[in-house]
């Protein structure tokens, strides 16, 4: 089976697009609700920690970029692969561990024994 790069494009833009901050937002509450601190292990409990940095990094720099508009963001192509950009550096950011932000969510959260 063949397919033409435009093709391919769209193809991926239409089934494979990001999910949207709805969708990750929901994913996100899932995550974090279903952990249950006094029986969770540390490293499911960091990961969600993780999750959280993540996407408050990653809404934080959508706002940055909203305040600087650029001629390389216009197209839906720019935005699609933009977002998926922002994202990364999101995850980027988390996994430094320069942020801190999980992993004071993590100690307060083992520290206050937070239970759902």
């Amino acid at each position: 089976m063949s397919m033409s790069v435009d093709g391919l494009s769209s193809y991926y833009l239409n089934n494979m697009a990001s999910t949207s901050n709805s969708d990750k937002t929901e994913k996100l509450e899932q995550n974090l609700g279903s952990i249950n601190v006094e029986t969770a292990e540390d490293a499911e409990l960091l990961e969600a920690c993780k999750s959280f940095e993540t996407y408050f990094v990653e809404q934080v720099f959508k706002e940055m970029k909203k305040t600087v508009h650029s001629s390389d963001d216009d197209g839906e192509y720019m935005q699609y692969f933009g977002d998926m950009l922002t994202e990364k550096y999101a995850e980027a950011v988390t996994d430094s561990g320069e942020l801190g932000i999980a992993q004071i969510l993590y100690e307060s959260m083992k520290r206050n024994n937070i239970t759902n």
